[in-house]
């Protein structure tokens, strides 16, 4: 039966390269219901031809479905730990050239997080963070680098004070010190190439949506990806149970290295 949810699956990635077969499927079929309901169509395959033809559904429905949800600073204890141990650890190695990406980085709070994180140890000039994240809206939105009080809420004073600019009574934009030295690109997780030889991998609070197949594939990738002595930081609503089986060391709770 074409109008099915197998059928609306194929479609999906033959039109965006994202396989819905790799998130957990009741929680994701449950938010694509919510939308097809928004906007009163009766079936998969009305909302597939729909979303074909036209671009704001398109981006809409690829928004929607990538989950954006993003903050500065994210659980600040686990950046204090960043900034205090695994930074330095990092720059003692490798010197102050890290090679950083954050992976699905959505509308960029985590990226810039990381530059002002850097800044303490770094000359920002010497920065550079390289940023991916599958939703083209999203990093438009990134580069813009205008965000609401709520975002910047775990902020630093003194990072707030010195790189954001308020630019009306509930939005700050961040400097273009900040802005340059995060270089922004589209990437899907489970279908692209990963950059190598990275001494830092930022992915947080994203894997929580794929199923376990899916979820220790990218672990795999992010090992092969690291440097050796590299470090992956991931989010407080993870886990990487079986991290002795694709190689890691555990440094701290979200935190592990790949050993030299």
């Amino acid at each position: 039966m074409t109008d099915s949810y197998e059928f609306f699956k194929n479609r999906i990635l033959l039109l965006t390269g994202i396989d819905l077969n790799a998130y957990k499927e009741k929680q994701m079929k449950r938010r694509i219901d919510t939308l097809i309901e928004r906007h009163s169509f009766d079936n998969y395959e009305d909302y597939v031809v729909s979303i074909t033809n036209d671009k704001d559904l398109y981006e809409e429905f690829v928004n929607y479905l990538t989950i954006n949800v993003s903050e500065f600073y994210r659980n600040p204890l686990q950046w204090d730990i960043l900034e205090k141990t695994i930074l330095p650890e990092l720059i003692f190695r490798f010197g102050t050239a890290l090679k950083v990406w954050s992976a699905a980085c959505s509308t960029g709070d985590e990226p810039y997080s990381l530059v002002m994180s850097m800044s303490r140890l770094i000359s920002i000039d010497h920065i550079k963070v390289y940023a991916t994240d599958i939703d083209k809206q999203v990093l438009g939105l990134a580069k813009d680098g205008i965000y609401n009080t709520r975002s910047i809420a775990n902020v630093p004073a003194d990072m707030k004070s010195l790189f954001f600019n308020q630019v009306s009574d509930n939005e700050y934009e961040i400097s273009g010190r900040i802005k340059r030295r995060v270089e922004f690109h589209e990437q899907n997780l489970l279908s692209d190439l990963y950059p190598q030889s990275q001494h830092l991998i930022v992915c947080r609070n994203v894997l929580i949506y794929f199923t376990e197949e899916a979820k220790d594939e990218v672990f795999k990738k992010f090992y092969s990806a690291l440097a050796p002595g590299g470090i992956l930081f991931i989010g407080s609503t993870e886990q990487m149970i079986n991290y002795k089986s694709v190689g890691f060391e555990r440094v701290d709770s979200f935190f592990f290295r790949k050993p030299l």
